[in-house]
C-alpha cells in the first residue's frame, strides 16, 4: 500500500500520513493534529494529542522522520498554520481527520486491497499485528498505541495461528495435526 504513493501529485504526503499511520499506529485525527513544533528532530521522537487530549510523546522511526521530511521540504504548500499536513489543492489548509481516511481509501484502492476496515484504523490493527509478530510485548504495543488498558491492546494485536502453528512444538506423544 505504501508503495502506491508513486507517479503522482500527492505522494510524498501520502506516504508519510500512512507510514505515522502504520508504523506508530496513530488515528486519523492525531496525524490530522499533528504540528510542526511536535516534532523533536534532534531526539528523535514527536508529541502526539491522543484521546481525552493526552500528550505523549512517541519514538519517531527514522523511516517515518525521513518521510515527513521529504514532504515538508519538497510537497508541503506554503502555509500560515502549524499544521504538518495540508491539503495538496488551492485553498490549502490543514487536513482534517476525513481527509486522512481519504489517503488511506485512496492508497487500499490503488493497491488493491480490499479490507475489512477501508479506513485509517485498519492501519492502527496493522500496526499492532506487526508489533506482536516481530516479539513485541503486549504491554509495548499497549505504550505505542497509548492505551489504558491491556484488554483494548489484545483486540488490536491479533495473533497469526498460520504462523503460530509453524513455530509451535507439538505436544509430546501426540501426533502433529
Amino acid at each position: 500500500m505504501i508503495g502506491s504513493c508513486t507517479g503522482y501529485a500527492f505522494e510524498l504526503r501520502d506516504r508519510a500520513v500512512l507510514l505515522l499511520l502504520s508504523r506508530l499506529g496513530l488515528r486519523a485525527s492525531e496525524v490530522a493534529q499533528l504540528k510542526l513544533l511536535d516534532i523533536d528532530w534532534q531526539n528523535g521522537s514527536m508529541i502526539v494529542c491522543g484521546k481525552g487530549r493526552r500528550q505523549e510523546s512517541l519514538p519517531l522511526p527514522q523511516e517515518v522522520g525521513n518521510a515527513i521530511l521529504l514532504y515538508l521540504k519538497r510537497g508541503r504548500p506554503s502555509l500560515k498554520v502549524p499544521a504538518v499536513f495540508a491539503s495538496v489543492l488551492a485553498p490549502f489548509r490543514p487536513l482534517t481527520r476525513a481527509a486522512v481516511t481519504q489517503i488511506v481509501r485512496s492508497a487500499l484502492s490503488r493497491a488493491g486491497i480490499n479490507a475489512p476496515i477501508n479506513g485509517a484504523h485498519v492501519l492502527r490493527h496493522s500496526a499492532a499485528t506487526s508489533m506482536l509478530r516481530q516479539g513485541a510485548p503486549m504491554a509495548g504495543i499497549g505504550a505505542v498505541l497509548r492505551h489504558r488498558s491491556p484488554i483494548t491492546t489484545a483486540q488490536y494485536a491479533k495473533v497469526d495461528f498460520g504462523l503460530l502453528s509453524e513455530i509451535a512444538q507439538p505436544w509430546p506423544e501426540v501426533p502433529s495435526c
